[in-house]
């Protein structure tokens, strides 16, 4: 079994900076792709960023350019760097893990507010 565990969301002015981290315990040797996804109130989750073992990563389009994912492997974590927050950007923020021999699992999700 693999534990996420999200922190740093926090409210913010629009314009600001927030990071998220995301740490894996528990089975982390099964870690394979890891990304972030958000789900805002009324609306579906949508993925924002991801990113490989092999650390590529791939983003949003409404977060190309003001968000950066990144990963630690030693620490098992992974972190998004968000910058020039909008208030579109408010929701709940939830880690992922793709697991190797498959499956995959979420964390419990941080809420990111940003105040226009």
């Amino acid at each position: 079994q693999v534990q996420l565990v999200e922190s740093g969301g926090s409210l913010v002015q629009a314009g600001g900076s927030l990071r998220l981290s995301c740490a894996a315990s528990g089975s982390i040797v099964r870690l394979n792709n890891m990304g972030w996804y958000r789900q805002a109130p009324g609306k579906q989750r949508e993925l924002v960023a991801s990113i490989t073992r092999g650390g590529r990563t791939n983003y949003a389009d409404s977060v190309k350019g003001r968000f950066t994912i990144s990963r630690d492997s030693a620490k098992s974590t992974v972190y998004l760097q968000m910058n020039s927050l909008k208030p579109e950007d408010t929701a709940v923020y939830y880690c992922n893990a793709d697991l190797i021999f498959g499956g995959d699992c979420w964390g419990q999700g941080t809420q990111v507010t940003v105040s226009s």
